[in-house]
């Protein structure tokens, strides 16, 4: 969501990752301006000072560090809004016809989902208890 709502917002976005195998769905789904596979050391420098904000769900530290420290940039932020901040994002998203794809799984393939996601074909996984 955090590409989606950057890019509603008006914002040029480049997505950085590890591998390659989520350029298609960065630039064509999501809708990203740009796409850098974090292994790459000549992209990644070529864009060092072109990055004003960096946000991640995952472990940026492992390929943002040495940008950050050769750019002299800092990465703040928090790991969520308070719920004020949340409803205003949701209402922000309804109003602009924003949504994100999820797939909702049972329990018994939540080895399956961890997997896919270890490999680098999902983002995330929402599990829903059984009633």
């Amino acid at each position: 969501m955090g590409v989606t709502i950057a890019k509603a917002t008006g914002h040029h976005v480049t997505v950085l990752s590890s591998s390659d195998k989520k350029r298609e769905e960065a630039l064509e789904h999501l809708g990203a301006d740009e796409y850098l596979v974090s292994s790459d050391g000549e992209d990644m420098q070529k864009a060092a000072d072109s990055l004003d904000c960096i946000s991640s769900i995952l472990c940026l530290w492992l390929f943002v560090t040495p940008m950050v420290m050769h750019g002299r940039k800092s990465i703040t932020g928090s790991f969520i809004g308070s719920m004020k901040e949340t409803e205003e994002m949701l209402e922000y998203c309804k109003e602009k016809g924003l949504t994100s794809m999820i797939e909702v799984i049972t329990m018994d393939y939540i080895n399956m989902a961890a997997s896919l996601v270890l490999e680098q074909k999902y983002y995330s996984y929402y599990k829903k208890n059984k009633k």
